[in-house]
């Protein structure tokens, strides 16, 4: 499935951003209420379990960005937010450099990345994921490295993964936003696209769950 050229009228029919927030707003509730993730907000755990957690998501970012680049792609799929660099050089400054070793991939964080790779090639499921994960960064994730610094003591060398350089995250999410909107989604893929958005927060919380285990 692939993302038709924007047509006049497209994005005047659907702001397709907001039905996405809308529809799936119980789902990221969800994930976002987990008892790994409250516990380690609270600052009621440690920064070796936020290693933990953010080894994981090593595996997960390592799959999305996996993906080949084509000049066909949206504009909004851009370099610039890509991760795993980031995330592999907070391991190093967490004192996990040998992250695939002492933190294999636990079976949640192992589906999660091969179903990524699986509709890599699908642009409005990928979009889904890219669209979850990146906004979700450019969004939580800020409150997240503030609370990890400040429970954990973890210094801005452990939080690079969170700093988007060249990248202003309000003006930026907007536009983001904008360019969901400004794409020619046919009506069955703004389903799919919803759908995927879904499972990604399902996948988010069967990894939080894995990590509370």
């Amino acid at each position: 499935m692939t993302i038709a050229p924007p047509t006049e009228t497209t994005h005047d029919l659907l702001d397709v951003a907001a039905l996405i927030r809308a529809a799936s707003a119980d789902d990221h509730k969800a994930a976002e209420s987990r008892g790994f993730v409250t516990r380690l907000m609270k600052g009621e755990l440690s920064l070796d379990d936020y290693t933990r957690y953010l080894a994981q998501y090593a595996y997960i970012y390592e799959a999305l960005e996996s993906r080949t680049r084509t000049a066909d792609d949206p504009e909004i799929f851009t370099a610039e937010l890509d991760r795993f660099v980031s995330i592999e050089s907070d391991l190093v400054a967490l004192g996990a450099a040998d992250w695939r070793e002492t933190h294999p991939a636990l079976p949640a964080t192992q589906a999660y990345a091969d179903h990524l790779r699986s509709i890599s090639d699908d642009d409005v499921l990928y979009l889904a994921h890219h669209y979850t994960r990146y906004l979700g960064d450019l969004s939580g994730g800020q409150a997240i490295a503030a609370l990890v610094a400040r429970h954990y003591g973890a210094t801005p060398e452990q939080l690079s993964f969170y700093r988007f350089e060249g990248i202003a995250p309000v003006p930026f999410k907007r536009t983001y936003r904008e360019g969901i909107n400004g794409l020619a989604l046919a009506p069955e893929q703004v389903d799919a696209l919803i759908a995927e958005v879904r499972a990604s927060f399902r996948f988010n919380s069967a990894l939080f769950d894995a990590l509370a285990a």
